[in-house]
């Protein structure tokens, strides 16, 4: 099996795997964090309802107020009554009854008086008539919040004041009390609910609860807020008669809140330490790759310098020896082109030096060299003549080297029959070099592969030649190099783009 073919098949289990974890993971936690959310929103409603249940006996409570303020006034309007009958009473008239009226009212403090104020008499009322003679001042603000009862007899009209009794004036306090504990109570035990309670006009706050005091303050943030709560829950409303309608806001606990968000963060943070993982170990394959190209190729221009110094000198000595000068000047081109070969290999892992060069005279001197060292039924085209000039920065040994891989991947095809087109086109920031041929073509599935070192459909061959052009397109001359298309059994096209 082809290594790579392994490397993908595990690469896809241990996704599987990581993925079935990850998944496994995110829905037991989603489980969890929805039991928890419900056991909020159940904690919730249970405080809305028992805050229902306490806004309508505070409710109750105001309409029972109400209705004993109305008693009272009745009673004061009775005791008028009864004080006109007395007043228009016949000598034989029995007045028990209105004396029993009158003399009855012990609770509601009574002040009664002339059309000029004068205090005709007091009731329930710790006051010196001796001294305070004229309803006047604070006692008589004090006696006019409600309207005074006239009564009017044998042309004399009287007024009688009053205002509430003992006992209602201890229940009313004690009931306003009880509504500032009320809302002190739904603020307090909020159960982690960010509340807020308003007047009617729904912008005044009168109390809140769990949100930050210093945002509180800023009324865009307070509207907004007001906004949200009412979009996720109706709004408690009270009706207090004499304070007025009030409000009650409130939304989704910020635990509530975090708990909703929070199997995406953790998806996200799971994914981001994946994604992590995957670069840091990538670049620490790809680090070790390096190392073992660049001592690969240093061992082996080092390896190759002794026998070529050996070689030129047994050259040197059959030049003495007169022999058939063309078989010694082929040696001498086979030795020259070893030399540039070891100087390609010790290139490898230092930065080479890029020199504008004409690309189309180097791909005619590349394609002059295979020539003659392959078979007559390979025909090269070049699109340009050869004194046309393109020009772009390379190092003219490493780039040559990345021709000769690309033909002989060709020609390998080809099965040592077809034709080798070489275009070259330009724009004003790049160079283009398609080296096409008529092969047998690569597969879609194999194009992303093909650059790997090992990969090769060859028998012989340690499928090395496309990965290394592709590290000295890339690495060292920074452009592209890829297969720009391929059909099977008519052929493929590499392309190379370098940098003007």
């Amino acid at each position: 099996m082809n290594v790579y073919t392994q490397k993908k098949r595990w690469k896809l289990s241990l996704f599987a795997t990581a993925a079935f974890i990850v998944a496994g993971s995110l829905w037991y936690s989603n489980i969890l964090v929805r039991k928890i959310a419900a056991e909020q929103r159940q904690n919730i409603r249970i405080w809305a309802d028992a805050i229902q249940s306490r806004a309508a006996l505070v409710k109750h409570t105001e309409d029972f107020f109400e209705t004993l303020k109305d008693e009272e006034r009745k009673r004061v309007e009775l005791l008028a009554e009864a004080t006109k009958r007395l007043i228009y009473a016949e000598d034989d008239e029995e007045l028990t009854f209105y004396s029993e009226i009158i003399s009855g009212n012990t609770t509601i403090p009574v002040i009664q008086t002339d059309i000029y104020g004068n205090i005709k008499g007091v009731n329930n009322i710790d006051l010196d008539t001796a001294v305070v003679k004229v309803l006047e001042g604070e006692l008589r603000q004090e006696f006019t919040v409600y309207e005074p009862v006239k009564v009017s007899a044998y042309g004399n009209i009287s007024y009688i004041y009053y205002k509430n009794s003992h006992t209602y004036t201890q229940l009313r306090n004690y009931l306003e009390h009880l509504i500032e504990s009320f809302f002190s109570e739904v603020v307090l035990n909020a159960a982690s609910v960010p509340v807020i309670i308003t007047d009617s006009t729904k912008n005044n706050v009168i109390e809140y609860g769990n949100i930050d005091s210093a945002r509180i303050q800023n009324p865009v943030f307070v509207q907004n807020t007001i906004v949200e709560m009412a979009g996720q829950n109706d709004p408690i409303i009270i009706d207090l008669a004499e304070q007025g309608t009030r409000y009650i806001f409130y939304k989704d606990s910020y635990l509530l809140t975090q708990l909703r968000y929070y199997p995406i963060i953790q998806f996200s943070i799971i994914g981001l330490f994946l994604f992590i993982t995957y670069l840091l170990f990538n670049t620490a394959r790809k680090s070790e790759q390096n190392q073992v190209w660049v001592g690969m190729s240093k061992e082996t221009a080092h390896q190759l310098g002794t026998p070529l110094s050996s070689i030129m000198a047994w050259i040197e000595l059959l030049k003495l020896k007169q022999l058939d000068n063309k078989i010694v000047q082929e040696i001498e081109n086979d030795v020259n082109r070893l030399q540039i070969i070891s100087e390609r290999f010790s290139k490898i892992g230092s930065i080479p030096k890029l020199v504008p060069e004409n690309i189309i005279a180097i791909l005619y001197d590349s394609t002059e060299y295979l020539k003659t060292r392959t078979s007559k039924k390979i025909t090269y085209r070049i699109n340009h003549p050869k004194d046309h000039n393109i020009t772009a920065p390379i190092n003219l040994h490493l780039f040559e080297w990345v021709i000769e891989n690309l033909c002989k991947n060709a020609i390998d095809a080809m099965g040592s029959m077809g034709v080798i087109d070489i275009n070259i086109t330009e724009d004003l920031k790049k160079v283009f070099v398609d080296i096409s041929d008529t092969g047998k073509g690569v597969s879609r599935s194999n194009q992303k592969t093909i650059f790997n070192p090992g990969v090769t459909s060859k028998r012989r061959g340690w499928g090395l030649g496309l990965s290394l052009s592709k590290r000295i397109i890339k690495d060292y001359h920074k452009g592209k190099i890829f297969v720009k298309s391929s059909v099977i059994d008519k052929g493929t096209t590499f392309r190379i783009v370098l940098n003007k």
